[in-house]
């Protein structure tokens, strides 16, 4: 009975360690007036369409709700991943990041997560970025808490923060995933196979 306690107890505080490092980066974001070098709601939609097909209400709603919450992001990444999990799961993906400044670039992202977690999915993703201040700052880890909870008609939603650069990824797939857990994404501009 102690044993499990502690067992929850650790999984209460890292999952309230991670909303305070997301917390801070969220309150900012919401009064951010919109920029000459962000994306408006109506080409995150369109780019999602070219990415997600016809899935058009779902993706729209969900992009509407990122943007209410943390603005117009200054970058977006839409890709692929692929993620599996035991307690212990790995997420790996690629994409290409846009911005207006610095053109497009090829990305790649992988890390490891630990919670309360099982199954397997595979998805389409978009990820709105938020206060980047160059291309470089986004190959680091990005930490945060990820549920298999979705948001609208198929959509998930979470954030992810470091430095002050906030990624809000947006998923859809297929696959069977049930669970909470605590993880980060590590961003690189060249394919890996390792997620730390």
């Amino acid at each position: 009975m102690r044993a499990s306690w502690n067992v929850a107890w650790r999984a209460a505080m890292m999952i309230i360690a991670a909303l305070l490092l997301v917390a801070p980066g969220v309150a900012l974001a919401q009064g951010t007036p919109a920029r000459q070098d962000t994306f408006s709601p109506e080409e995150l939609i369109q780019s999602g369409h070219k990415a997600f097909g016809n899935v058009s209400r779902g993706l729209a709603l969900t992009i509407e709700e990122a943007v209410r919450r943390w603005g117009e992001p200054n970058g977006y990444i839409v890709g692929q991943e692929a993620s599996g999990a035991f307690i212990g799961g790995l997420r790996y993906g690629e994409g290409v990041l846009y911005t207006r400044n610095a053109g497009d670039q090829r990305v790649f992202w992988q890390g490891p997560s630990v919670g309360l977690d099982f199954g397997g999915d595979g998805a389409r993703t978009m990820m709105l970025v938020y206060n980047l201040p160059t291309v470089n700052a986004l190959f680091q880890r990005f930490a945060g808490i990820n549920g298999s909870a979705y948001l609208v008609a198929g959509f998930g939603m979470t954030a992810l923060t470091a430095n002050g650069i906030i990624i809000v990824p947006i998923r859809t797939g297929v696959g069977a995933r049930l669970g909470l857990n605590l993880g980060y994404l590590k961003f690189t501009p060249e394919a890996t196979w390792n997620p730390f």
